[in-house]
């Protein structure tokens, strides 16, 4: 198997520190704004954890996929595939710790208003199996590029914009990794760059390819749509 290189993969990571990367992130962002735009998020009536509306919805959409790759990533780290070199170990380790730092951040950041720790089923995914695993991880780091694309532009402050940039060069960089493990040099096909664009898609799409591992129902209906 070929060995990937990885020079330079992440905008932080080598060079900053997640404790550090948190300070940054939290300095850039009018916490106080959003935590008095709206009351917290509850369960409507069918039961189901309502993301909420505005700039609010959008960073709980965010928060509710974070919560699902930093589950997914721990359990990687916590039962390695057989045949995990070094080189993956090391790099898995530092998208988990990546993961980790985002949702933090965007909890954080969500304050009392943010949705609860969600129930996620990862029984369904081979973490034994180097390929369904590396599989999944493409599958969802793409999405999640494309939800990052997709929820930016109904953000309206310049704060959470910037955020949202920040975070969704960092997941891009995890998915061209995750793609180049799989295939040498896949890291910008046309399944995820079309016409040189990156794919955008809306939280209604995202959400249910997300739903099948989320044992709790999400309410998206209050999203900005544009």
């Amino acid at each position: 198997m070929k060995t990937v290189k990885r020079p330079g993969i992440f905008s932080y990571g080598n060079s900053m520190k997640r404790r550090q990367f948190l300070t940054f992130l939290t300095a850039t962002a009018s916490i106080p704004t959003i935590i008095s735009a709206c009351n917290k998020n509850d369960n409507n009536e069918s039961g189901a954890i309502d993301l909420g509306s505005g700039d609010t919805g959008i960073l709980n959409y965010f928060y509710a996929l974070e919560q699902f790759q930093a589950a997914f990533y721990a359990q990687v780290v916590t039962t390695p595939y057989g045949d995990m070199t070094d080189d993956e170990r090391s790099l898995i380790t530092d998208i988990r710790n990546h993961e980790i730092a985002h949702k933090q951040f965007l909890k954080a950041a969500l304050g009392l208003i943010a949705i609860p720790e969600l129930q996620l089923d990862l029984s369904t995914i081979n973490f034994l199996n180097r390929d369904t695993v590396l599989s999944t991880a493409r599958t969802f780091k793409d999405l999640s590029v494309s939800a990052y694309n997709g929820a930016a532009q109904l953000l309206t402050s310049t704060d959470y914009l910037l955020i949202s940039a920040k975070l969704v060069s960092v997941e891009a960089r995890h998915a061209g990794y995750i793609r180049d493990l799989l295939s040498y040099g896949s890291f910008a096909d046309d399944t995820i760059v079309a016409g040189g664009l990156d794919v955008v898609q809306t939280p209604d799409a995202v959400l249910a390819a997300f739903s099948p591992f989320f044992i709790s129902k999400l309410d998206a209906s209050h999203l900005p749509t544009n």
